[in-house]
């Protein structure tokens, strides 16, 4: 089993900046994704990074703006997604998302966070 736990969301100005984290618990998988769902969009990817090489997969979107990290701490892994110049179609619940291969489905990912919600105001 894993736990995904998401924080850091909020409230912010178009050009501004905001890292998420989720905290991660329970059995390592080899993948770790961040994907968000507007209103009444379908669930879209934004990031993907390997446990074991750091690589690191983002959507077209977000690329240059947005950085996804792991941080390891003895049995505390913690997936960060640092989110800068941020834009009003940013605006979406963000989910993290462990899986097995570091992929754009969603549907390849096994285990999901309750989300965090992100607003951008123009």
């Amino acid at each position: 089993q894993v736990h995904l736990v998401e924080s850091g969301g909020g409230l912010v100005q178009a050009g501004g900046s905001l890292r998420l984290s989720c905290a991660a618990s329970g059995r390592t998988f080899n993948a770790m994704g961040w994907f968000r769902q507007a209103l009444g969009k379908e669930r879209e990817f934004v990031a993907t990074i390997t446990w074991r090489g750091g690589r690191t997969y983002y959507a077209d979107s977000v690329k240059g703006r947005f950085t996804i990290a792991i941080s390891r701490d003895n049995a505390k892994n913690t997936v960060y997604l640092q989110m800068n110049s941020l834009k009003p179609e940013d605006t979406a619940i963000y989910y993290c998302a462990a899986g097995l291969t570091a992929d754009y489905s969603p549907a390849n990912y096994n285990y999901w966070g309750q989300g965090t919600q992100v607003t951008v105001s123009s």
